[in-house]
C-alpha cells in the first residue's frame, strides 16, 4: 500500500521540513554570531525515493530530504561606518555584513511549499476516498 498514501505523506514531510527551514531563515535574518558573522540562510535539498523503506521495490517512490545546506552566497552589505562590526580596512571599509536571507524570496518559497503541502494532502485524501469506494463496491 506504499504507493497510495505514503508517496503523498513523504511529500508532506519534505515540505514541512522546507517550511521549518524557511521560518528559521526569516526568524534569524537579523541574527549575528558573537564574532560578528551574520546568519547564513539554510536551503532544503530534496531527492527522489525513500532510502529508509523496508521494501526494496518501494525505495524509488516518494521523496525525502537529502540535506539541509547552508547558502554560501555572499552576505549583503550596508553602509554603517560607526557599527562595531563594520569592516575596518579594504575596499569595503565602513560596510557591515548582514545576512544573505532575502525576505521576499523566502515568502515566495513559503507560499510554494505550503501549496505543495496542500496538494499532497489533497492527493492523500483522494487516495483514501478511492480505497473507501473500492471497499464499498466489494462489500
Amino acid at each position: 500500500m506504499y504507493g497510495l498514501l505514503d508517496i503523498s505523506t513523504s511529500g508532506m514531510i519534505a515540505q514541512r521540513t522546507r517550511l521549518t527551514a524557511i521560518s528559521a531563515n526569516m526568524a534569524n535574518q537579523n541574527s549575528v554570531m558573537p564574532d560578528g558573522t551574520p546568519y547564513r540562510a539554510r536551503q532544503v535539498i530534496f531527492a527522489p525515493g525513500d532510502p529508509g523503506a523496508s521494501d526494496p521495490a518501494s525505495r524509488g517512490l516518494g521523496t525525502h530530504v537529502a540535506s539541509v545546506e547552508v547558502d554560501q552566497s555572499p552576505f549583503n552589505l550596508r553602509w554603517d561606518p560607526g557599527h562595531p562590526f563594520a569592516i575596518k580596512d579594504g575596499p569595503q571599509k565602513g560596510y557591515v555584513r548582514s545576512s544573505n536571507v532575502n525576505p521576499l524570496v523566502e515568502q515566495v518559497n513559503a507560499m510554494q511549499a505550503s501549496r505543495a503541502y496542500e496538494a499532497n494532502a489533497m492527493a492523500a485524501e483522494a487516495s483514501k476516498n478511492m480505497v473507501a469506494q473500492v471497499l464499498r463496491l466489494l462489500g
